[in-house]
């Protein structure tokens, strides 16, 4: 068993160390005057930095987990940077920081410590956002590194233990540091320097053991050791400012020949008024290469500036004199001479706001549906164009953008029935000029709504039959009885019988009579299954064979599709498709079909005859 001692260990390293860290900088340092970057020098004396800072130094445990860890502490040190390039510098710095070494034991007291400096060495390339010579300069920079760690003379508490036969000693391992930061130039020789840095590295083993038989001091292999380490530091800065070379000495004067006033132009197209117009000069020039001074008048008075151009806004039409006078100093610097250019006169033409005449609609009035053509005539001015627009305040404007357009009634709004309806609508032309001036005339245009007649499937009727089948029963009540709601409009009904219902040699039936009479019934009978239809608002008429109109039967009463509760042999085909009544719904006021006659009111006695048919 071995026995726990008191371990010290003597040394006078700190200023061997220090010394050989001034000397390692000095002679890179040195090699940097070799540079290129030395003979130009910058606007501020950078070429060299010599930074003396300090601050903290803190750990992360030695060995995760155990407990043994480098106590925070105060950390200085000197850099040496040499500014080679304009964004990119070579960095080579010693830092000399505090940190012992606390252990925990496995025995009373429970804790070892002792005393423990650490000496590092960097050499960094240091990479900078702003250019050599700026006042603010951040940096990024990463690096190697040489970390010494030295247990001090004395040890801040005595070791616990005595291992393997030794003492303990200097542990030295290769690093990597990396950080940022940044230089504040304070003046062309000071300034100061806030750093951020970080190590990583082995955690180094102070000659003790990786294990710990018998509960001595202990360090496990292997593990990393990271640190960080904020400072402030003092910049010191060395080089030269850039001096310019001398400018060239003028040549001696010249003997000066006469200055050329040159000719004027006003460019092409018409000049006018309200627009700007530039007047430019060609061939000014002074034989002795100095200073040329423009003076420009228009109608004598004076205006614009010392320019080669003069460009000036008329505010009213007609001629104007534009005149130019240059001047360039002579030998003596007194002395002025001075030239013209030959007068230009220019005409300025009137600016007139657009007019819009003769503005139109034919036809004037036109039925709902309808076309009519649309015109007008704008004028301008030679200084301006101009551009057509149609608005409508109902309806369509086609090609709204041409002098001739055309209106479309179809999208005007009426109300939906049989009521015979008439609308006024307003068409506009606006014409605008370039400068946004504007003339708008307008027409009027009568729309005329006439609604059309509605004609309902013909009822169909059996060979010498005058009885309303339950087909055209529907069409009478379900279609017909139902749009006639609409007070606007009047049914009329238009009997019709076949050529072959009718004997030879005998007068013609009344069957076209009849059947009239019977869907008449239906629509009017108000009982039963007949309907309440107002009997002034049918007119009727019976053409006997003549088929004027095209046959549309009802399908619902055809052998295809029989109508359903039809009488035993009282169903219809297509056959029957010319013993019909025909069923219209027409708007009041309106012509009547051409297939009527003569469309009537029913005689009264008729109508009472009638009844409701079954």
């Amino acid at each position: 068993m071995r026995h726990q001692h008191c371990i010290s260990y003597s040394k006078n390293g700190l200023w061997r160390q220090l010394l050989a860290a001034a000397s390692l900088l000095l002679l890179l340092s040195a090699a940097g005057f070799g540079q290129s970057g030395w003979t130009r020098g910058d606007d501020r004396p950078d070429m060299l930095e010599i930074s003396l800072f300090g601050g903290g130094s803190f750990f992360k445990s030695v060995s995760s987990g155990l407990g043994t860890e480098h106590v925070s502490g105060g950390a200085v040190g000197v850099r040496v940077t040499e500014n080679f390039w304009k964004y990119v510098s070579l960095e080579q710095g010693f830092t000399y920081s505090t940190n012992n070494l606390r252990m925990p034991l496995a025995t009373a007291p429970n804790t070892a410590a002792f005393g423990n400096r650490i000496y590092q060495w960097n050499l960094n390339p240091v990479f900078h956002f702003t250019p050599r010579g700026s006042k603010i300069r951040p940096y990024l920079t990463a690096g190697v590194s040489a970390m010494n760690f030295n247990p001090t003379d004395r040890a801040e508490s005595q070791a616990r233990a005595r291992v393997n036969g030794g003492w303990l000693s200097d542990s030295l391992h290769p690093a990597l540091n990396y950080g940022g930061g940044v230089k504040w130039h304070m003046t062309d020789h000071f300034g100061l320097r806030f750093d951020l840095r970080g190590t990583y590295s082995r955690n180094p083993g102070y000659g003790l053991p990786d294990t710990a038989p018998g509960g001595g001091l202990y360090i496990p292999r292997g593990d990393k050791l990271w640190g960080v380490m904020p400072t402030v530091g003092l910049n010191w800065y060395l080089g030269r400012k850039y001096v310019p070379p001398p400018p060239p000495v003028a040549p001696p004067p010249q003997a000066l020949g006469a200055l050329n006033g040159g000719a004027l132009s006003a460019g092409t197209g018409t000049l006018c008024q309200g627009r700007p117009i530039t007047i430019r000069s060609a061939g000014v020039s002074d034989p002795a290469g100095r200073q040329i001074t423009y003076k420009w008048k228009v109608n004598g008075q004076p205006m614009g500036g010392d320019s080669a151009e003069l460009q000036f806004t008329p505010d009213r039409a007609g001629s104007y004199a534009i005149e130019l006078e240059v001047s360039a100093p002579n030998t003596d610097g007194m002395a002025v001479r001075t030239a013209k250019a030959n007068t230009l006169s220019i005409n300025v033409q009137e600016y007139r706001a657009p007019t819009i005449a003769g503005v139109s609609a034919v036809p004037s009035q036109l039925n709902y549906g309808d076309t009519a053509r649309l015109s007008a005539t704008g004028t301008g001015s030679a200084c301006s164009t101009i551009s057509f627009k149609w608005t409508a305040s109902e309806g369509t404007a086609a090609n709204d953008t041409s002098a001739n357009a055309s209106f479309d009634s179809k999208t005007v709004r009426f109300e939906q029935g049989g009521k015979i309806q008439a609308k006024t609508v307003t068409v506009r032309a606006t014409v605008t000029d370039d400068r946004g001036a504007t003339a708008t005339g307008q027409a009027q245009i009568k729309v005329d709504y006439v609604p059309a007649s509605i004609r309902f499937p013909d009822l169909i009727f059996s060979k010498g039959s005058a009885r309303v089948n339950n087909c055209a029963k529907r069409i009478l009540l379900e279609e017909a009885a139902a749009k006639a709601a609409d007070p606007d409009y009047e049914i009329v009904l238009v009997g019709h019988y076949d050529q072959d219902e009718v004997a030879k040699g005998r007068r013609p039936t009344t069957l076209d009579m009849q059947r009239v009479l019977n869907a008449y019934a239906v629509l009017t009978g108000g009982s039963g299954t007949c309907g309440s239809v107002d009997p002034s608002r049918i007119k009727v008429d019976w053409v006997g064979a003549e088929q004027t109109s095209d046959f549309q039967p009802g399908i619902c009463g055809t052998s295809a599709r029989p109508a359903a509760g039809e009488r035993r042999g009282s169903a219809v085909s297509t056959a029957d498709q010319n013993r019909r009544v025909e069923v219209w719904l027409v708007p009041k006021g309106t012509k009547v079909p051409a297939a009527f006659k003569s469309a009537k009111t029913l005689d009264p006695k008729l109508i009472k005859k009638a009844g409701c048919p079954k």
